[in-house]
């Protein structure tokens, strides 16, 4: 009997999300990324209680879309081909039965590099209250499947938690941002979102554009918002080593 996944169970609590949640953000997550799944609460159950030990990839993809952390720090010991055993108990971790028949194939859209790892993410903003411009900093963990990416910062880099979804054509980075902002700082635990634009430096190590949200008075606003590459892995150690303030 495999032990329970405590760490998939600490992600989702983390999240706020009880497993009716989890599991309905599964299934938009794999819509959204065109891999449909048949996510449910009793799925969730069966992987944090050690029934299952290992998703299948088309899981395993959306799992990394809502949680913004790799399958290989969710606690989780592999990966299973989609035919193994773990598909053949309660019939909850089954392909939808649509997503198995015969569809044409879409060209992928051409994606000329990785930009999968640890970078820093760095915005200017004004605030009107105090009169002065800040930046803020995160180190965040960027996945890609495709043309996405998702990127989520790591909880020790800063007070706020950051997540944007992101869209890459060619050069061009397209996508939207969420912060949710200290509960103890200066915005009270407000919650900002808006739009995002990148342009992706030759190197491939470099993304730098500008953002457009609101503000507390309902204006809308803009500034200079970059990433910079700071390690190709995603592994738990190298995140652990990350989750700390950019000073």
């Amino acid at each position: 009997m495999n032990a329970p996944n405590t760490a998939l169970r600490a992600v989702r609590t983390g999240m706020r999300m009880s497993q009716d949640d989890f599991a309905r953000a599964l299934q938009a997550a794999g819509r959204r990324v065109g891999e449909p799944n048949d996510a449910n609460k009793r799925l969730v159950q069966r992987w944090e209680s050690g029934a299952i030990a290992a998703p299948r990839p088309v899981y395993a993809r959306a799992l990394e879309v809502v949680t913004g952390l790799p399958v290989s720090v969710l606690g989780f010991t592999a990966i299973t081909n989609g035919h193994g055993v773990d598909d053949q108990h309660g019939g909850h971790d089954l392909t939808s039965p649509v997503s198995s028949l015969a569809t044409p194939t879409p060209k992928p859209l051409a994606v000329h590099a990785s930009y999968e790892g640890v970078w820093l993410s760095r915005y200017q903003y004004h605030s009107s209250g105090r009169g002065e411009s800040f930046a803020g900093q995160h180190f965040v963990v960027v996945l890609q499947h495709g043309d996405r990416l998702t990127v989520r910062s790591l909880p020790g880099s800063a007070a706020s938690s950051l997540s944007l979804d992101l869209s890459v054509d060619g050069a061009v980075v397209t996508g939207t941002w969420v912060e949710q902002t200290d509960p103890a700082g200066y915005y009270r635990g407000a919650r900002y979102h808006g739009a995002i634009q990148l342009l992706v430096e030759p190197t491939g190590r470099r993304m730098a554009g500008k953002w457009v949200g609101f503000g507390k008075d309902m204006d809308v606003n803009t500034g200079p918002w970059e990433l910079t590459f700071r390690d190709a892995s995603t592994s738990k150690a190298t995140l652990d080593q990350y989750n700390t303030s950019p000073g």
